[in-house]
């Protein structure tokens, strides 16, 4: 399969120069570099199915377990502690 892909003039001189400094092409260098950034990619949210999606929330919200900060109080989140006098106003 063959790809058109247009890149700006930097970056194609910055992957010519890649390239001929590992003594290779182009073509093989961007098809490593493509095969090596699929290879280490994780699933996007999108492709998970909706349990793996929910596991992975539990896992991440467990992942905060290990704060130790004392919960804030009733009145530091009262609506009249967030909002001033001026918010009133508009």
């Amino acid at each position: 399969m063959a790809i058109l892909l247009e890149l700006e003039p930097e970056i194609e001189s910055r992957l010519m120069a890649q390239a001929a400094a590992q003594g290779t092409s182009v073509e093989v260098l961007l098809k490593t570099l493509v095969e090596s950034l699929l290879a280490s990619s994780q699933p996007t949210p999108l492709t998970l199915s909706p349990q793996e999606r929910a596991e992975r929330f539990v896992n991440w919200a467990r992942s905060h377990s290990s704060i130790k900060a004392p919960p804030l109080c009733d009145d530091a989140i009262s609506r009249e502690s967030i909002y001033t006098r001026e918010d009133e106003m508009v």
